[in-house]
């Protein structure tokens, strides 16, 4: 049964942050102190109940708690060997853990503990760093908050911050809570009700104070409003590709396009660059976000040839100025350097486009800097934005208990950063296509006529961050530019292509027709053909090499009867992998098939006709036409979508890397369709 304060704590973790200005992702910690049993004396004994390293509290559960022993870690404060040494208490919580102790102890635990309060909460809000960051915070916080919210200078978190917070809460007891210097806010309160209540009143309070006092145009005059809507769509889909190429110098990543009304103002500002340039302050922020992001200091209206040139240019640069900060402040026992790409890219008149391992890492990082965004915008409002400076901000980025926690992140699967797009992506080869490159480690974009089919596949995957669901007509030239935009906008750009839109008609010869013929023409050759050369165009731009997969047939090499239409336009994808892989090799794009037999079960095309047609053609009932094309090969097995998927994914994953222009059969072993 879960304890009463336990119950608290959880209820009021998710209230506060459900609500990004209240805290980020991922960010802040709350805590709560009560009575447990000792599991080997029976007896009572004080408890902290304290968010984990790495949890969030909106989706915080009971897992995600660290639980510790109140009495030892207080204790620790007798054994504290001073500022110098004070990463070594991180080490010293897991004696202090009640049991198994929960989650990994987080650096801010000692906040918590050492409160001699009930309830902490430790938050991130926008309003509250903007107080924090002001160059005059602390006459600011007595001016909005008198004695009731004490100013506590910026210190990095760790042990020594948990005792100067301890020592401001004993000696003000009338306080309800701090302003942490360049950081944040702290609260407390005797039940999980009042600490949540005076968590909100600091940050009501202060939002209200910049609601009536802050200056108009903080910022500065509006230098670049934003191109109308479909213009900055289409400029922002034409740069992207090009911003994650570069972005991906050192390692790949995801890319996340956000252009809300925040952003865009921001960008337009006449200050922005200036104030930018200061970079983020709270540590939350810049963890994610890097000391500060990369600016484009052209006008939306530039040409874009012009724009490309000067993106290249600027990120040259910003490499090395950010080498230069890590050589300033390395020392011998510093980490590596992690890579001087920005993670975020600021575009006036398009918005801001961030960076990261995954599309939620990337996601994450621009809200954190649209947080950022509010944070400059409301210190210029009251007073001057002053962030923590250089040498701190380095301090923490390369952080020996940062590091360590990177080290512990789970190895990336062999897709990670892949960002995929499949045709006829919403049931059979398709879908089943999709699920395995999404399980793989990739970003998927799931396109198909049927666009309720296509959300559902997309939906099954995982929604946003890891599947986006497209509508597209391969046949349908501004269809197929249109849903590679849409790809681009969703994830940063495109590495791997699967052609795998299909249907087929059964005719001999003197029965089909030209209309017949056209369809599956216009579908597989055509369609593959107009979806390769859009992605190209993307693939190109980036610079990151790729790959272009199609779902061909053994029909391509194969006669059978009453098969002309489809097997013709087979034959064409076959030749279109062949000549696709001698032109886009010098990109570093591989272009390879996969070659299926007959695939019944979980089949689209076999479940709209062509299954009953081809029963009829071989004289065997339609439920058993998989049991006769599997008799038909050498292992005597069914081919499924599954297998099918397996082909891709083996094309794909890395271990090919020198492999181009390949038909990979996929049929169980049909001896007419070896190739020669």
């Amino acid at each position: 049964m879960t304890n009463p304060a336990v119950r608290d704590l959880l209820a009021r973790s998710n209230r506060l942050g459900a609500n990004p200005a209240t805290t980020n992702y991922a960010g802040g910690n709350t805590s709560a102190k009560g009575t447990g049993t000792d599991p080997v004396t029976g007896q009572a004994t004080r408890l902290l109940w304290v968010k984990g390293s790495g949890g969030d509290l909106g989706t915080l559960t009971e897992q995600g708690l660290a639980v510790l022993r109140l009495d030892r870690l207080r204790s620790l404060a007798d054994v504290y060997p001073g500022v110098a040494r004070e990463d070594e208490m991180v080490a010293a919580f897991d004696y202090c853990l009640h049991g198994r102790g929960g989650a990994a102890p987080s650096i801010d635990t000692a906040m918590h503990g050492l409160v001699e309060v009930a309830h902490v909460d430790h938050l991130h809000p926008d309003a509250g760093i903007a107080i924090a960051t002001a160059a005059d915070g602390p006459e600011l916080t007595r001016t909005i908050f008198g004695d009731r919210v004490l100013w506590v200078p910026w210190r990095r978190p760790g042990f020594q911050l948990g005792l100067d917070i301890a020592a401001v809460q004993r000696a003000n007891p009338q306080a309800i809570g701090v302003i942490l210097g360049g950081h944040g806010i702290t609260a407390w309160g005797a039940t999980s009700a009042e600490c949540e209540a005076h968590s909100m009143e600091i940050i009501t309070t202060a939002a209200r104070y910049l609601a009536e006092h802050a200056r108009p145009d903080p910022l500065g005059a509006l230098a670049h409003g934003p191109l109308p809507a479909r213009e900055r769509h289409a400029r922002a889909a034409a740069l992207l590709p090009v911003l994650r190429g570069l972005a991906s110098t050192d390692r790949a990543q995801v890319g996340h396009y956000t252009d809300s009304d925040v952003v865009l103002d921001f960008v337009g500002r006449e200050r922005m660059p200036e104030v930018a340039a200061r970079g983020t302050s709270c540590p939350d922020h810049f963890l994610r976000t890097k000391v500060r992001p990369m600016v484009l200091d052209l006008p939306p209206t530039a040409g874009l040839a012009e724009t490309v040139e000067r993106l290249t240019e600027l990120h040259a640069a910003y490499r090395d100025d950010y080498r230069a900060y890590y050589e300033r402040y390395a020392g011998p026992d510093s980490p590596p350097m992690r890579g001087a790409d920005p993670a975020i890219v600021l575009l006036p008149g398009v918005g801001m486009v961030s960076f990261g391992a995954d599309k939620q890492t990337a996601r994450v990082a621009g809200e954190f800097y649209v947080n950022a965004i509010n944070v400059m915008r409301g210190a210029e409002a009251l007073s001057t934005y002053a962030p923590i400076d250089e040498a701190e901000k380095f301090r923490i980025e390369y952080w020996a208990l940062e590091e360590a926690k990177l080290q512990r992140m789970p190895r990336p699967k062999p897709l990670a950063t892949r960002i995929a797009l499949v045709t006829g992506g919403g049931s059979g080869i398709g879908r089943a296509v999709a699920h395995r490159l999404a399980a793989e480690g990739a970003c998927v974009v799931v396109t198909d006529r049927d666009a309720a089919a296509a959300e559902t596949v997309a939906a099954e995957i995982g929604g946003p961050d890891v599947a986006v669901a497209v509508p597209l007509d391969v046949t349908d030239e501004a269809q197929v530019a249109a849903a590679v935009r849409a790809s681009v906008l969703a994830f940063g750009g495109v590495d791997l292509v699967v052609n795998n839109a299909g249907l087929s008609l059964s005719k001999s010869l003197l029965e089909t027709t030209t209309g017949d013929w056209d369809l599956q023409h216009d579908v597989m050759a055509r369609g593959s053909f107009l979806v390769a050369r859009e992605t190209a165009r993307v693939l190109v731009a980036q610079g990151m090499g790729g790959d272009i997969v199609y779902i061909a047939s053994k029909n391509a090499v194969f006669a059978g009867p009453n098969n002309i239409a489809y097997g013709a336009a087979k034959a064409d994808q076959a030749h279109q992998v062949r000549l696709l892989a001698a032109e886009l090799g010098a990109h570093g794009v591989r272009v390879n098939g996969v070659n299926p037999d007959g695939v019944v079960r979980g089949s689209g095309i076999f479940a709209g006709g062509w299954g009953a047609d081809r029963a009829a053609v071989y004289g065997v009932p339609e439920e058993k036409l998989g049991e006769f094309y599997a008799q038909r090969t050498l292992l005597k097995r069914e081919v499924l979508p599954v297998h099918v998927a397996n082909g891709v994914f083996a094309l794909t994953a890395g271990d090919l890397s020198h492999t181009t222009g390949l038909h990979v059969p996929v049929d169980a072993g049909v001896a007419a369709a070896f190739l020669r």
